[in-house]
């Protein structure tokens, strides 16, 4: 079976990484989310929630799993006998981290990394972008699902109401 690990914090998921995720479950039997626990980040989001979130929005793609890690990707892609890891690349900036990256984990244990290029309507979108937008009250709608979008609105409705 061929598997692939989409790795990222989720916070939240956006149209770009389900593009990704989408693109990568017609590649490989199978596709794991493994939505990364940061202990020394606080997401707007719980873990919890992003998984809730991330299997409601790709329900639609029957050889996707989601769940969380902490530590080492490697030994997470080792541990669910997964050769590549998937990531979107949108632009030089995040080609040069994550080469880094793929270097160290192909070093540590022979993970292969597949660099797929973002599709250009999703280039400029960023998680910590969208939250900002949405925390101000701005239009999120052409870059989250509309769940994203209702949860992102729950979060911060009560943002300027003092």
């Amino acid at each position: 079976m061929r598997r692939a690990v989409c790795p990222g914090s989720f916070d939240p998921v956006t149209r770009g990484h389900l593009d990704i995720i989408d693109r990568s479950s017609r590649l490989f039997d199978e596709v794991i989310i493994a939505v990364l626990v940061n202990q020394t980040k606080q997401g707007l989001f719980s873990i919890a929630e992003r998984i809730e979130i991330l299997r409601e929005v790709t329900k639609n793609l029957p050889n996707v799993r989601v769940e969380s890690f902490q530590g080492l990707l490697v030994d997470y892609c080792r541990d669910n006998d997964a050769q590549v890891v998937v990531k979107g690349i949108r632009a030089v900036s995040d080609f040069d981290y994550e080469l880094q990256m793929a270097q160290m984990n192909i070093g540590l244990s022979g993970v292969e990394t597949l660099f797929m290029p973002t599709n250009p309507l999703y280039s400029f979108v960023a998680s910590s972008l969208v939250k900002e937008i949405a925390k101000w009250g701005g239009e999120v709608s052409s870059f989250v699902p509309e769940l994203v979008e209702r949860r992102l609105l729950e979060k911060f409705r009560d943002v300027g109401t003092d």
